[in-house]
Formats: C-alpha cells, sequence, structure tokens
C-alpha cells in the first residue's frame, strides 16, 4: 500500500510538470543567433546600381575616343565616369560604409562609335547599351586591366561585381556603325507590345536592330566585326575561341550562342559574380534557361582554375529585367496571351517594379509582411530586387528628395533584396534642367553632398552595413511583435546559421522600452546598430535611451 501511495504521488507530480513548465521552459522557445560570421546570402543581398559613365571619373585620359565629339542633348553624351572611378570608391571603402556587398554596373562593352538623332538631339552610348562588340571593353569605360582591378579590390572587401547583359539588340545604326547582317538582326517590325509575340519577334524601338534569338541557323561573323578584329589583330584568336565553344557545347553558330560565348568569357576571365539580363521578356523564354547553363558552366570553370579567388560557394547571380514584373504575380509574367514563368531554371531574382508604389501606398508593417509571404510561399527559393529609383523608371519614388530618410528605412529593411540606385544615399534630384525623358534620372553623382547631405548619408549607411552584416534583414523571415511601439523580428536559418534580429520603428526620440522576451533570454547581451548602444535584456526587456526613433538590435 505504501509503495502504491509514493507511485500515485510521482505519477501526478509529473503530471504537474507537463501541465506547468518552469518559467525557464517557458522561454525555450527564443531562438538565440549561433554564429557570429554569418553568410553572404544572394536572397537579402545590397546591390549598388550605376551608370559607369555617371558615378565617377577616375581617368580623365579616356573621357574622349572614337571622335565621339558632336554636340548633345543634355546629358545624352559621354561624362568620362569609368571603371577606375569605381575602384577608386572601392579602395575608399565608400560602398563597404554603405554597407553594400554587390556592385552592378551598366554595360562596359564597346558602345557604337556614332550619335544618333532621334528628336532630342544628338545621343551617344554613354549608357552602355547600344553595343557594337561584346568581346571589347569601351575605352570610354577603360580596359581588361581596369576591369581584373576593380574585381580584385572589391572581392577583398567581400564585395560582388555584376556586369550587365544585352542579348536583345545591336546598338542603332548610324554613319559609323551599319547594320548588322539580315541572318542576325531584324530592323522590319517594331514591337507594340499587345501580346507576347509583339512583344518578343521585334525592334524594342525604331533603329535598334533586333537580335534574332529565336534562329538555330549557322551564320557566319558579321563583316564589320571581322574587318574590326583583323585590324586590331586578333581575329585569328576570336575565331579560335569560338571554334573551340561550339565544338564543346555542340549549339548550332546561331546569333545568340555567339553572344552567350562572348559574355561569359567575362566570368571566365574576370571571375565577374552575376548579370543582370536586359530586356528579358523580349526575349524567347529559352534563351534565358540557355544563358544560365552557360554562366554556370563558366563559372564552375573560374573557380576551378581560380581557387584561391573564390568568395564562396554561391551560384552565379542571375536577375532578370522583365520591365513591369510586380511580386504579386508570383513566378508569372502575364503577357496578355500567354503567362512566362521566367525564374524557374532561368533567374535567381527578377527586379521588382512593384515595391516603389507599395512603399508609397502601405503601411510599413503592410508592406513587410507582404513581402515576407509571397517570398516564403509562391517565391521560396528565389527572391526580388527592389528598387525605389532606377535609370529607366521615369516615376520614382520621391524624385526631388523629400523623403531620403523613408526613402532608406522601406528599401533597406523590406524582405528581399535591395537595389540602391546611385545617389539615392546622396539625395541626388532626378529631375534636370533641360533634360528630357531618362536623361533626368543619368545625371553625374556629386559627390560634394557627401558634406551637404551627411546625416542622409549616415542614415543610408546605418541601414545598409545592419543588412549586409544580417542576412536575416533580406532573406530571413519576418514577424511582427508588437504595433505600438512597432517591433519586428527577423530570423534567418540555413544549415547550422541562425540569425535572428529585432528592429523598432516610429519610437519616437528619449527612453524606449522595448519588449524582446520573443526573440532574447534574460541577460542577453545586445547592441543597438543605429545609435551604438549596447545593452541587457531584462524581465524580456531593453531600455535605450537616444535621439533617434530607430532601433537596430543585434547579439553582442
Amino acid at each position: 500500500m505504501k509503495q502504491l501511495l509514493i507511485l500515485i504521488l510521482i505519477s501526478t507530480m509529473l503530471s504537474n510538470c507537463k501541465d506547468k513548465p518552469k518559467s525557464e521552459d517557458i522561454k525555450a522557445h527564443v531562438e538565440e543567433p549561433t554564429v557570429d560570421n554569418v553568410p553572404f546570402d544572394w536572397k537579402g543581398a545590397n546591390v549598388y546600381f550605376l551608370l559607369t559613365d555617371r558615378f565617377n571619373n577616375g581617368d580623365t585620359s579616356n573621357d574622349i575616343n572614337f571622335e565621339r565629339t558632336k554636340e548633345t542633348a543634355v546629358l545624352r553624351g559621354f561624362e568620362g565616369g569609368d571603371i577606375k572611378g569605381v575602384t577608386q570608391k572601392v579602395k575608399e571603402g565608400y560602398f563597404t560604409d554603405l554597407g553594400i556587398n554587390a556592385i552592378w554596373m551598366t554595360p562596359i562593352v564597346e558602345q557604337i562609335h556614332g550619335a544618333t538623332n532621334e528628336g532630342t538631339g544628338n545621343t551617344y552610348g554613354f549608357h552602355g547599351y547600344w553595343a557594337k562588340d561584346w568581346t571589347a571593353i569601351d575605352p570610354n569605360y577603360g580596359t581588361k586591366e581596369d576591369l581584373h582591378e576593380l574585381v580584385k579590390e572589391a572581392h577583398s572587401k567581400g564585395i560582388r561585381i555584376l556586369l550587365d547583359a544585352v542579348i536583345n539588340h545591336t546598338g542603332p545604326v548610324t554613319e559609323k556603325d551599319p547594320v548588322w547582317p539580315n541572318d542576325w538582326v531584324r530592323t522590319d517590325k517594331q514591337c507594340s507590345y499587345d501580346n507576347y509575340e509583339n512583344t518578343v519577334s521585334c525592334t524594342l524601338v525604331a533603329n535598334l536592330p533586333d537580335i534574332r534569338t529565336e534562329s538555330n541557323e549557322n551564320v557566319d561573323l558579321p563583316p564589320q566585326l571581322v574587318e574590326k578584329w583583323k585590324a586590331e589583330g586578333r581575329y585569328e584568336q576570336e575565331v579560335k575561341e569560338l571554334d573551340e565553344f561550339f565544338e564543346r557545347t555542340g549549339h548550332p553558330r546561331a546569333p545568340r550562342f555567339y553572344i552567350m560565348k562572348w559574355l561569359t568569357d567575362y566570368i571566365t576571365e574576370f571571375g565577374v559574380d552575376g548579370y543582370r539580363c536586359d530586356t528579358v521578356k523580349h526575349t524567347e523564354p529559352f534563351v534565358w534557361e540557355e544563358f544560365k547553363t552557360e554562366c554556370d558552366y563558366a563559372f564552375a570553370e573560374y573557380k576551378s582554375n581560380n581557387p584561391e579567388k573564390v568568395l564562396d560557394d554561391n551560384d552565379f547571380y542571375l536577375v532578370g529585367e522583365v520591365y513591369n514584373y510586380s511580386i504579386s504575380a508570383g513566378k508569372a509574367f502575364d503577357f496578355g496571351d500567354k503567362k512566362v514563368n521566367y525564374f524557374d531554371n532561368m533567374f535567381t531574382s527578377q527586379i521588382n517594379f512593384e515595391f516603389k508604389w507599395n512603399a508609397k501606398q502601405m503601411k510599413i508593417e503592410k508592406l513587410f509582411s507582404k513581402y515576407n509571404e509571397i517570398l516564403q510561399t509562391d517565391l521560396k527559393g528565389f527572391s526580388v530586387l527592389n528598387y525605389m529609383s532606377s535609370h529607366d523608371d521615369g516615376s520614382p519614388f520621391d524624385p526631388m528628395r523629400k523623403k531620403p530618410l523613408e526613402t532608406a528605412t522601406k528599401l533597406l529593411l523590406a524582405p528581399g533584396a535591395s537595389q540602391v540606385y546611385y545617389g539615392d544615399e546622396l539625395a541626388r534630384i532626378l529631375k534636370v534642367d533641360g533634360a528630357e525623358g531618362d536623361a533626368n534620372l543619368r545625371s553625374f553623382m556629386k559627390w560634394e553632398d557627401k558634406v551637404n547631405n551627411s546625416e542622409i548619408l549616415s542614415h543610408w549607411q546605418k541601414l545598409g552595413q545592419f543588412r549586409a552584416k544580417h542576412p536575416a534583414v533580406g532573406a530571413g523571415e519576418h514577424q511582427m511583435l508588437s504595433e505600438s511601439p512597432y517591433l519586428f523580428k527577423r530570423t534567418y536559418k540555413k544549415g547550422d546559421v541562425n540569425d535572428v534580429v529585432a528592429v523598432g520603428l516610429e519610437l519616437g526620440v528619449g527612453e524606449k522600452a522595448l519588449d524582446v522576451s520573443q526573440v532574447y533570454k534574460d541577460g542577453t547581451a545586445l547592441h543597438d546598430a543605429y545609435s551604438n548602444q549596447d545593452v541587457t535584456v531584462v524581465d524580456g526587456k531593453v531600455k535605450i535611451n537616444s535621439e533617434f526613433d530607430i532601433v537596430l538590435l543585434e547579439k553582442k
């Protein structure tokens, strides 16, 4: 009988333990960060996008080439920016201070030599999207040696380099730039954009020859390239490399495969980390599947041949410009008569044209939770590249720069990858007297504004560095902890990596008491990366006294 009573007593005690856990067990769900050095993840990258010609002039000796000396319309000519100018800012730590971990540059291949005049005055190919020779770097931008140095210096600081791939078209026809052969390009049909075919099998605008990317017919090299390469003394070498490429791949000598060979050479020779692909929806989807295959092969070749230069085990990054793609559509882009998924087997990410509108129309929690939901479901394993302003979007979030702090807060703390357009961080105004159309978006970087707008720059730097340090910010899962004060957490898990941060916004200045019991255990030492203060969790809360209304909490 005595033994039975003891057994009943023990059973009761165990039952009570299950029903009423100890206080330390209640907080067992709190997931602490487990590593200090978290890996880079493209899904949450902080990408700086710049027009190579408009960012920084590092070498004034290359400002004029090919007699590009005609007077142009406002902001329609070359202005001196070059690869050396980008490298200079990498070395100075400008991008590191901004928390940038990838730089996307407009195309650097050799541009048409002549100018076009389509009613707005003369225009040169300063922007890089009017290719004449994919195998050469335009001397206005620099040399191969310059590109080698840029990649080396950027990689030494953990910054990836993205180039810009154009497969859709050559540059316009000018008095110095004859049209390519008819088996290479079409010039007779201009896109009307009212269905799939009238978006793909046509020229984007008048006088922009469309590469016959659908063709599988063998074609000879354009005679103008043959003549050019012979004059430069490299014809035999270029032909030898093409022969090797087509023998290895088994591809027909069709126009698109020539261009793919030329573009992937920048991977195997220089070790660039990714491509932003231009005019994606104007080119057949299978082209991008083929391009991905060739890029992956080239990247693997580069890593195999240069093991000491490999940054990490990330795949080659491909982000597509499907003009007007929106995250709300998930993986599908709707042409009206046809839907196309440009993610699977094609792109790591897509530029998200919707973000700036969401940022205008939504309260911040609704914005963040919407993006989290889509990225964790429909786009799981992929990402989007969000932006507030860009080089060809005539409706930026804040063209007159009246809301530069809000711009940074929403962009850099949103789920997904972020695209900082050059000058966003210095409030470069996107309206220029005398400029027309997209020229307003492409003024030269005003470096003197580093002093004039130092508080704005500081805000971009703090948020950018926090994002770069924590993949949880862009690639993690979002969860609101409290509506007032507004506090949320982001959690990132990959393998044995567990990155957790907590962020408070619109908190007011002065003393702030924040309940972080769902994120950090009592006694945890934390750092507020915005005010640069150290705090400790006591009774589930942290108290911070600062002149800022933002708190960026990370484990020390």
